[in-house]
């Protein structure tokens, strides 16, 4: 048992205190910038549409402007288009594939000028009338936030990525009072791992900004909802409505790609893109005031039944063209929102034919559907549309319907949303998690315990005829002085000192190689993961295994080869078919009377 006792369920890491610490910063100044991106909307909303200095909560939906509303949404693109062309190309977008590339691919180093632009642009994109949410750019926001503090202190990319995560999560958290369904998001999209070291600051983060969300925002669900528990003709129905929703998904995220590639047609400047995707938004908003911003309150409405079916399709359809012009354009603005109004839409489209259940279910459940689908993040709709409600009895529906609407997907698209743009940019990301073969095994058990070793007062010419002579058996051989290992060495390096020094052949010890030279070395209560590592990054074939770094004392080698091992368990697993009983029934035996004798 003592021999184990450094296997463990998950790797300690003694930073984590210092983490969860930057991580609850983090939460408090994500909510604080939460608050000010939802005053900046407010603002320009009233600046936009009512002529008036206010941070007061107004619809643009209501506004009196008539034909001249078409003119708001290319104002606020024209600006928005110059301060992405004079300030940060990075605040184009909804933010998500930014967050991730960032994460990926820039070792998670994001610019003060993000986070001051991004929520200043969405400002005034969404504040003019363009479709979108407020989370997009809060998460990029955030994440700036969280990656320039990181940036503060001295710690790893793999850190850095954590607490710009904190900040993302913690943003959403914010705006929504969901920070369980926000840490699933940060699982199932930005963190790429999951180890208590990432999503424990994360949630650490969350639970902040979850507590100070209720000094800015107040307390309770976003859309406060109940609906009766299900019937057994639900599942009919979440069945239909998760195909749907999955095709819904997939007909908006390959409109929204198709539309960004016209636009890439353009003999004009990007920077002039967002205003001419300002043209059919203004336009759509004319026909249908209520598709205009966020649209939290039409959300509920859809939510509530409070919209006819009729209205439901034009503001379906209307918010769609809106939504997928606009973003396609490259202006600055979220998905959240509006993919959960246009599964709302779709739901309540449905809702008039659907059994089972009320009426008031399916456009919560194709709300999730949809945005579970787009997203690639099945748990997190399923969380987040609870968050938003609170109804218990719609766990069951969204559970069924989000998840049929992700496997459409899944079969149907090669990418998400939030990926496709990063794969358009030279970068592919897979997003599958798996245990790591090397990650669950450790170098005891797959060294060789029982090697020969190369004492250090031995002569090189001495050490290449026994050991690198006609009988050898291995590439290189531990250098030890007193059971103690000084190095490895194999026949290029001992030719090459004995080549260099012709006159010291006789006496030159093979310590002297070595003299000066830092030992690299692997424990065996490493992981072969960590093993696999070193020997890449020292550019190494082998490694001696040592009982501690104090004594230096030799029990194994561990070689390249050696760490095949653990993926031959994996390639069984995943590849060789076994069957282990049949199905078919075992056939009866006939039996037959024993014959008896004639009394």
């Amino acid at each position: 048992m003592l021999m184990d006792s450094h296997k463990r369920d998950f790797s300690a890491n003694s930073r984590l205190p210092g983490i969860f610490a930057l991580a609850a910063c983090i939460g408090v100044v994500s909510t604080l910038a939460a608050f000010v991106l939802l005053n900046l909307i407010h603002l320009f909303t009233n600046l936009f549409f009512f002529g008036s200095f206010s941070f007061a909560e107004h619809s643009p939906a209501h506004n009196n402007l008539g034909v001249w509303v078409i003119g708001v949404p290319i104002v606020g693109g024209l600006i928005v288009g110059l301060m992405a062309r004079f300030g940060s190309e990075k605040i184009r977008g909804h933010g998500i594939p930014e967050a991730i590339e960032a994460i990926l691919f820039g070792k998670s180093k994001m610019s003060p000028k993000v986070a001051v632009l991004k929520p200043l642009s969405s400002g005034i994109v969404i504040g003019s009338g363009g479709p979108f949410g407020a989370e997009g750019p809060i998460i990029m926001t955030g994440g700036a936030l969280g990656s320039l503090i990181a940036q503060c202190f001295k710690v790893t990319s793999a850190e850095r990525k954590t607490l710009l995560v904190a900040g993302a999560a913690a943003g959403m958290t914010a705006v929504f009072g969901t920070p369980l369904a926000a840490v699933l998001l940060a699982v199932e999209l930005l963190l790429f791992e999951w180890r208590p070291r990432s999503f424990l600051p994360v949630a650490v983060a969350c639970a902040v900004a979850g507590f100070a969300r209720a000094t800015f925002f107040g307390t309770g669900p976003l859309f406060p909802l109940q609906t009766a528990a299900p019937d057994v003709w639900s599942l009919f129905s979440c069945l239909i409505a998760g195909l749907l929703s999955g095709a819904l998904a997939s007909g908006l995220s390959a409109s929204l790609y198709k539309t960004e590639d016209l636009f890439g047609k353009l003999p004009i400047h990007w920077m002039w893109w967002p205003a001419l995707g300002g043209v059919v938004v203004g336009i759509g908003g004319w026909l249908e005031p209520r598709a205009l911003g966020v649209g939290y309150d039409v959300i509920g409405d859809l939510l509530h039944q409070h919209i006819a079916l009729q209205i439901a399709i034009v503001l379906l359809a209307v918010k769609a063209v809106m939504w997928v012009v606009a973003l396609g354009s490259g202006t600055s603005g979220g998905v959240l929102a509006p993919l959960l109004m246009l599964g709302a839409g779709l739901g309540t489209v449905l809702s008039h034919w659907l059994p089972g259940n009320e009426p008031a279910l399916w456009p919560l459940v194709c709300m999730a559907a949809t945005l579970g689908a787009t997203l690639g993040a099945p748990l997190t709709a399923i969380v987040f549309a609870f968050g938003l409600t609170h109804d218990s009895n719609a766990l069951l529906p969204l559970l069924t319907a989000t998840l049929v609407a992700h496997g459409f997907a899944t079969v149907t698209m090669r990418r998400s949303i939030m990926t496709e743009k990063i794969a358009r940019r030279g970068y592919h990301i897979y997003r599958e998690y798996g245990v790591d073969p090397l990650e669950r095994h450790h170098v005891d058990e797959v060294m060789t315990a029982e090697v020969d070793s190369i004492e250090a007062d031995m002569t090189v010419g001495a050490a290449l005829e026994q050991f690198f002579g006609a009988k050898q058996s291995r590439r290189a051989y531990p250098v030890v002085r007193d059971g103690a290992v000084i190095g490895v060495a194999d026949r290029r390096l001992l030719e090459q000192f004995r080549d260099e020094n012709p006159e010291l052949r006789p006496a030159l010890s093979v310590a002297r190689l070595f003299e000066e030279r830092s030992v690299a070395f692997a424990l065996p209560s490493e992981t072969c993961r960590l093993v696999a590592t070193r020997l890449a990054v020292h550019g190494l074939e082998r490694l001696p295994v040592v009982a501690d770094a104090k004594t230096m004392r030799l029990v194994g080698i561990v070689s390249r080869s050696d760490l095949v091992k653990p993926s031959l368990s994996y390639f069984e697993e995943e590849h060789k078919k076994e069957r282990f009983r049949r199905l078919t029934p075992a056939r009866s035996k006939r039996r037959f009377a024993p014959v008896g004798k004639a009394g």
